[in-house]
C-alpha cells in the first residue's frame, strides 16, 4: 500500500479546514485523524466550522473543538445556526457563507462530508465544499447512521489504539445531547475504526477512512 504524505516534510505548520453540518460530525468523521495530525503538527492553523446548532449544541461544539486543538495551534472555531435538516432549502445562505470563507482561507487540507451521504445536510456541505475549494486536497469523511451509506473509501489514516479510544471517549463525554441515539456508542465508533484498520492493515488495528475524489501526487 503506497503512503501519501500531506505537505512537505519540512513544513511544520499546516492549514487545515474542518467542515461539519452538525456539532459532532467533525469529531465522528475525522476526530482520530485530527488528534494524530495535531500531535505531529501542533502549530498548525485550524479552522473548525460547524454549520448547524441550537444553543446547547453550540456550547457542546465549541467545548469539544477546544479539546481537540492543542494550545500551540492557531485555531478558529466557527459555529453557525443554519436550520438543521433544511440545508437544501437554505442553500443560498450557506453558499454565501462558503464564499466569504474562501476569501480568507487557502487550506492545505479540507475535511468535509462524503458526497454520497444520504443525509441531506451532509450532501449540501460536501457539494459546497467542492464548489468553493476547487484546487485543494479534500478528504470526505464518513458518519455511521441508519442509512447504511458508508461506501468504499480509498484513503486511510492508521491511528494508535489509545488515539482511537480517546476519540470515542471524547465523543461520549462532549455530546450528552446525543447519548439517547442508539448508534451513538463507543462500540460503534471503535468498531468502524477497527474495520477500517483491517482494510488498510493498520499496525494497531485501527484507522479512519476517507473518500478522495482526486489528488495530485508530487514526485521528486
Amino acid at each position: 500500500m503506497l503512503p501519501l504524505t500531506i505537505g512537505r516534510r519540512e513544513k511544520a505548520r499546516l492549514k487545515i479546514l474542518c467542515l461539519g453540518a452538525h456539532s459532532d460530525d467533525i469529531e465522528i468523521g475525522c476526530g482520530a485523524t485530527m488528534l494524530r495530525l495535531l500531535s505531529e503538527r501542533p502549530r498548525s492553523d485550524v479552522t473548525w466550522v460547524v454549520l448547524s446548532s441550537g444553543a446547547q449544541r453550540a456550547r457542546e461544539a465549541r467545548a469539544s473543538a477546544r479539546r481537540y486543538l492543542p494550545r500551540q495551534a492557531r485555531a478558529e472555531v466557527i459555529v453557525r445556526d443554519f436550520r438543521n435538516g433544511y440545508f437544501p432549502f437554505v442553500g443560498a445562505d450557506i453558499k454565501d457563507f462558503f464564499e466569504a470563507l474562501k476569501l480568507r482561507l487557502d487550506p492545505d487540507l479540507v475535511f468535509t462530508h462524503h458526497g454520497d451521504d444520504r443525509h441531506q445536510d451532509h450532501r449540501v456541505v460536501s457539494e459546497l465544499t467542492w464548489n468553493t475549494f476547487r484546487d485543494h486536497l479534500v478528504l470526505e469523511y464518513e458518519v455511521p447512521k441508519y442509512d447504511g451509506d458508508l461506501g468504499r473509501p480509498n484513503v486511510y489514516v492508521p491511528v494508535d489504539g489509545p488515539v482511537a479510544r480517546r476519540k470515542a471517549r471524547l465523543l461520549l463525554s462532549s455530546f450528552p445531547t446525543q447519548r439517547d441515539k442508539r448508534w451513538f456508542t463507543e462500540d460503534v465508533f471503535l468498531g468502524l475504526m477497527r474495520l477500517r484498520g483491517v482494510e488498510c492493515a493498520s499496525p494497531s488495528g485501527f484507522a479512519e477512512a476517507f473518500h478522495a475524489r482526486k489528488a495530485v501526487l508530487s514526485l521528486p
